[in-house]
């Protein structure tokens, strides 16, 4: 069975769940896809390292750093970061933090220390469906002179996001869309 396939499985065993739930763009929604069961498991996270690496490490400009906003991407940023070590092309990894650390450096972007000033990054979430969160981190990013180069995630709920975001002039890549998770389109 190919990776993918393997994290499907996963996805629909761990993370998929049928019911009626508020998300955080305050729509509600008669499924959710939990992504941290899937992404907090050993083989779960190894599995979207290995594939949002892949996207990374597929495009033509190249990305030197990879992150997200705390606490849906933390376990991706990591396991992109280990996967990318392990395959002796190390991308350092960098954390967006919702709000301004309140003591100390007063920063948004933690792991900043290990990126080139004005760098390509890559950001990456483990489910979109607006946008809005990416649209944020985005901003956060580049107000610290990062540039960026892809938006990745594992599952695009097909909502909006990805036509968000390319309003905004970042096209989205996802390991899987809805449709191609659970089969039916929004």
């Amino acid at each position: 069975m190919n990776e993918r396939q393997r994290l499907k499985e996963l996805l629909l065993e761990k993370s998929y769940r049928e019911g009626t739930f508020t998300l955080t763009s305050g729509k509600t929604s008669d499924f959710y896809i939990d992504g941290k069961q899937t992404t907090l498991d050993a083989e779960g996270g190894y599995l979207c390292g290995r594939l949002l690496y892949e996207l990374i490490k597929n495009e033509t400009d190249p990305i030197s750093a990879v992150g997200g906003m705390t606490l849906g991407a933390d376990p991706l940023v990591t396991a992109v970061s280990l996967v990318s070590y392990l395959e002796k092309e190390p991308v350092p990894a960098f954390i967006v933090r919702k709000e301004a650390k309140g003591h100390g450096t007063g920063n948004f972007l933690e792991g900043k220390a290990n990126l080139e000033p004005g760098c390509r990054v890559a950001l990456v979430e483990d489910v979109v469906t607006t946008g809005g969160t990416l649209i944020q981190v985005i901003e956060r990013v580049e107000n610290e002179g990062f540039k960026v180069g892809l938006v990745a995630t594992v599952v695009d709920r097909e909502e909006g996001g990805a036509e968000t975001l390319a309003e905004h002039g970042y096209p989205l890549k996802a390991i899987f869309t809805r449709t191609e998770l659970i089969g039916q389109a929004a």
